[in-house]
């Protein structure tokens, strides 16, 4: 009897022990599980990662992917207020750089530490243009026709917003923008979107965009594109973010977007890919 007993309470055991082992096996399998990363992206961006997006759902479903569109500036103070975020992607190096701590220490002045290490890569290139609303009559041909009569007013973007900056390199090498700024004529947005949507509501004569927004708007016409060494190269850096609280989803994407199908939409929407 004793015999039968210990037998059976060894089988208790080891059904316990295997009960146990399978119930901490599955609660640390990955796979299936829902999981959300957070891109803060350029607003230029918009069209071309939304599309990626719906692409990489049939790759990944369980993933989410949200975006918080704007310019490189706000979203780069979002960070530094402590918003979540898993990668970010600028229009211009001076707000990655802001942000890494490997950076030149001349622009990131607060020594901001917020980029992981060896994540950063140079995704897209784009160039920047002067557009005008699809029915206009004004007959502008060039950058510099801003300081002329046929333009009373130029939407460009804030100074802390990257096509605002390439904006103004594009102006002063031509030799305007100190009277351009003087001149009462020019309509501050806060990112690239705005300025588009100044022009197609024709509440400027002009706006100086990205030739990618241009691409994808209705309502205006591409009348210049910038002189060449006009402004610096317009390169979008995209990384992870060390605060990042889904780091293996994050990166799974992120290496996504290196993809020869993630390159093809850029392309397809106007984008150049760096080194190709």
């Amino acid at each position: 009897m004793n015999k039968i007993l210990s037998v059976f309470i060894a089988l208790c055991l080891l059904f316990f022990v295997m009960t146990a082992v399978t119930a901490q096996d599955q609660s640390a399998a990955p796979s299936g599980e829902k999981s959300e990363v957070i891109v803060f992206a350029a607003a230029s961006m918009t069209e071309s990662m939304n599309k990626i997006a719906e692409m990489y759902k049939k790759i990944a479903p369980d993933v989410t992917i949200t975006f918080n569109f704007d310019s490189s500036g706000t979203l780069k103070t979002q960070i530094e207020e402590g918003a979540d975020c898993d990668i970010f992607i600028s229009a211009g190096q001076k707000q990655m750089d802001q942000l890494d701590i490997k950076a030149d220490p001349k622009i990131n002045t607060d020594k901001l530490d917020f980029v992981l290490e060896e994540s950063r890569f140079n995704l897209v290139n784009n160039t920047v243009v002067l557009i005008v609303p699809e029915d206009s009559k004004a007959e502008i041909t060039s950058f510099d026709d801003v300081l002329t009569d046929k333009v009373k007013l130029v939407a460009l973007g804030n100074s802390d917003v990257p096509v605002g900056q390439y904006s103004e390199e594009i102006f002063t090498s031509l030799g305007i923008w100190d009277k351009l700024k003087a001149s009462g004529k020019i309509s501050y947005a806060t990112n690239v979107k705005e300025v588009l949507s100044q022009v197609e509501a024709a509440a400027v004569d002009c706006g100086v965009v990205y030739s990618t927004d241009a691409a994808t708007a209705k309502g205006v016409s591409v009348v210049a594109t910038a002189p060449e060494k006009s402004h610096k190269a317009i390169v979008y850096p995209a990384a992870m973010l060390k605060t990042s609280k889904n780091q293996e989803a994050a990166k799974a994407f992120l290496d996504y977007l290196k993809s020869s199908d993630a390159a093809s939409v850029f392309e397809e929407i106007g984008f150049t890919i760096p080194n190709k």
